[in-house]
């Protein structure tokens, strides 16, 4: 199979102005000068990560869901982030998007829901994780606060994935949790691993430090990003991944488990 480019951005996010988020996300991938495969954008990437829900949710036929199709069409790569959308049940979601580039599109709302924000009390919780099959890639993307929860990221044989990615909007005071959680998840389930962070400060005057990351299945850095606004591509290496994969197979030997 073949190798697979992946591209993230890391910025600060203007607080709850979808238009101009999006102008500025714009130019960000106008800037990628190679083709790539999957375009990876932070949690709440439209607004900042908001529990004003009524304010600023948007429907799945709304000016952002087109922005994603339309950039996905252009760019010739599957376009993902987190936006906050009032569904079709009246209910609000922190819902990744998962764009394709002939517009269809699937979507994973965040399981774990961040109760020491409310968020709990905003938005109703998912539950089905997604995994996502891409150009011969098998793609397993989550929500922010799902990182800490190792269960719900695991690698399962019945079901596996090569690439497991974060957005996010991960604020700076729990930093080493962020990059420690991150190096854990990849090592565990032997799989390259992505974190898409933000930076700057939101509405509510939480800061975000970024240090978003694409870790390989050792939990070796390929990438840190640090504290600035930037756009980073790279390609992730197929025959790296089987070959150590076939070195070191830890995976057959983990505990089989359902989840309630």
């Amino acid at each position: 199979m073949s190798d697979f480019t992946v591209s993230f951005i890391q910025k600060s996010l203007q607080w709850h102005d979808s238009a101009a988020n999006l102008a500025e996300f714009g130019r960000y991938i106008d800037q990628i000068s190679i083709p790539t495969d999957l375009i990876i954008l932070p949690e709440m990437f439209t607004t900042g990560f908001t529990m004003e829900a009524p304010t600023v949710a948007e429907t799945m036929d709304g000016p952002s869901v087109a922005w994603l199709r339309k950039t996905a069409a252009a760019t010739n790569a599957v376009v993902t982030g987190s936006l906050v959308v009032r569904d079709e049940d009246g209910g609000f979601y922190n819902r990744l998007l998962w764009v394709r580039p002939d517009g269809s599109l699937n979507y994973y709302n965040k399981r774990h829901l961040f109760t020491m924000a409310g968020e709990h009390h905003t938005y109703q919780p998912g539950t089905d994780r997604m995994i996502e099959e891409w150009r011969g890639w098998r793609i397993c993307p989550l929500v922010c606060y799902d990182l800490r929860f190792p269960v719900w990221s695991r690698n399962l044989a019945s079901n596996p994935y090569d690439l497991l990615l974060y957005v996010a909007n991960w604020p700076a005071a729990r930093r080493t949790a962020w990059t420690t959680l991150l190096r854990a998840r990849a090592i565990e389930n032997i799989a390259y691993t992505v974190g898409v962070n933000c930076v700057g400060a939101d509405g509510n005057g939480i800061s975000y430090t970024g240090d978003s990351a694409l870790l390989d299945m050792r939990g070796e850095y390929l990438v840190e990003v640090g504290n600035q606004e930037t756009s980073i591509t790279r390609t992730l290496r197929r025959a790296d991944l089987e070959s150590f994969r076939a070195r070191f197979p830890a995976l057959q030997d983990a505990d089989e488990f359902t989840l309630s």
